[in-house]
């Protein structure tokens, strides 16, 4: 496989597409960052206080810009989610590389947010099994990690007939602050 970075690859079957996002998924994106419903699930850990609620265009235009300018930077690389049967994006997953001095070291990171009615085990399931197995050499990785509140019930229902295991792990960003409520995935 290509460095991620160089070139980004895609995964689908044929159900979804995954691809690296571009500008013209802000219209669709904004149903799912404007989604109250879905806030709760988003993965902000470690992320400067962003909380991920794009509500007006041109503050998704905003997170776009720095997405794409992540992924030029090499810092992470974001998806869309796009669904065949619409042609739409109804959510993105971020992954990268994590370096650390905690449990989480070389691991890669899946951040999945969907808009609120995709939040459902057997569309979560379908997503992570196109992405997922991929993580290990695109990062370089030993193992996934995502956020899992205690009241994403489909989500972790996904993530453990995926094969994910909840962690009692703290993940520590480099200010000190500890994160709960990680599930991880081993080869």
């Amino acid at each position: 496989m290509k460095n991620v970075y160089e070139e980004c690859p895609k995964f689908e079957n044929e159900r979804w597409l995954l691809r690296l996002v571009e500008k013209s998924d802000v219209d669709d994106l904004i149903k799912v960052y404007g989604d109250k419903n879905a806030l709760p699930f988003f993965n902000s850990d470690n992320c400067d206080g962003d909380n991920f609620y794009y509500d007006t265009k041109e503050r998704m235009d905003k997170a776009m810009d720095f997405w794409l300018y992540s992924y030029r930077e090499k810092w992470f690389v974001r998806w869309a989610i796009i669904e065949k049967a619409t042609g739409k994006a109804i959510g993105t997953i971020e992954s990268f590389k994590r370096l650390s001095e905690d449990a989480f070291n070389e691991s890669g990171v899946l951040r999945l947010d969907v808009g609120s009615s995709y939040e459902r085990a057997e569309v979560l399931k379908e997503i992570m099994s196109l992405i997922v197995p991929q993580i290990f050499e695109m990062f370089d990785c030993k193992q996934v990690a995502t956020k899992i509140p205690i009241y994403a019930v489909e989500r972790a229902a996904a993530a453990k007939a995926f094969g994910f295991e909840k962690t009692d792990s703290l993940l520590v960003a480099k200010d000190g602050v500890a994160f709960n409520g990680y599930w991880i995935f081993k080869k």
